[in-house]
């Protein structure tokens, strides 16, 4: 699947990509290769998670927010196989930076990784982030503490609850980070929920597009949606704008 993206996606460099709009993405956020200086330091506090032998409880919730089993995990196991890696991390960063939201949701904290780097993206946005697990949330604390990540909110609680309910305070959102149920269903429903506090200007960023056939069917439905206008797949991530003023709804798959 990967080999058919990178032979088939449009040049990383932005040659023959006619929409204005995503010629000035590419420039500008896909080919910074500016090291800013929050990287090195998000990426120390990274290594020390790959680093770390700590045993914890995580729950697995099941239907209607019951916690159904514990998993007793080793931090630095989940830290190597769920942070973002640095490549799409330091994107969203740019991302953030780049476009300067102000109300900014990510559902799927794990350890804080990828939460600092939409933090540090505008200071004076508010990070909202969702994590289901309280162990693996309290870890994320920490990162945000020693990151000095001071405009992150954590929301606690399995998904089905903490999600609509957080959405229900907020009246828009401007940006959102979704990594964090990688089924069909709730990834849609994911999408209705985040479009219902939509403006013109939001973005909203899915994560593993093609990890599954279910992953899939959730991609070619978002971009189906009317409400959207724009969206570019750049395999790992696939990244949705619902402005108006796009007159013509566009795809397109970029190397990255």
């Amino acid at each position: 699947k990967y080999l058919h993206y990178y032979f088939t996606a449009a040049s990383g460099k932005g040659h023959g990509v006619h929409s204005p709009f995503v010629f000035d993405f590419i420039q500008h956020i896909l080919n910074d290769k500016k090291q800013y200086d929050c990287y090195s330091k998000i990426e120390g506090h990274r290594e020390k998670l790959r680093a770390t032998n700590k045993i914890i409880e995580v729950e697995d919730f099941g239907a209607g927010s019951t916690v159904i089993k514990t998993n007793r995990r080793v931090v630095k196991d989940i830290a190597r196989s769920s942070l973002k890696p640095r490549k799409y991390a330091q994107l969203l960063f740019r991302m953030v930076q780049y476009y300067q939201p102000v109300t900014v949701v990510e559902i799927g904290t794990s350890f804080g990784i990828t939460t600092a780097y939409l933090s540090h993206g505008n200071k004076n946005a508010t990070v909202y982030t969702c994590e289901g697990a309280a162990s693996i949330a309290a870890i994320a604390g920490e990162t945000f503490d020693a990151m000095q990540a001071k405009n992150v909110e954590i929301v606690r609680g399995d998904f089905n609850a903490s999600v609509p309910s957080l959405l229900s305070t907020i009246p828009t959102v401007n940006f959102a980070f979704i990594d964090g149920n990688h089924r069909k269903e709730p990834t849609l429903q994911y999408f209705q929920q985040l479009l219902n506090h939509s403006t013109a200007s939001t973005i909203l960023v899915f994560d593993d597009l093609h990890w599954s056939s279910e992953m899939e069917e959730a991609w070619f439905a978002i971009q189906q949606d009317p409400a959207v206008t724009l969206t570019i797949d750049l395999f790992f991530i696939g990244i949705v704008f619902i402005n108006p003023d796009f007159k013509v709804k566009q795809h397109f798959t970029i190397r990255f």
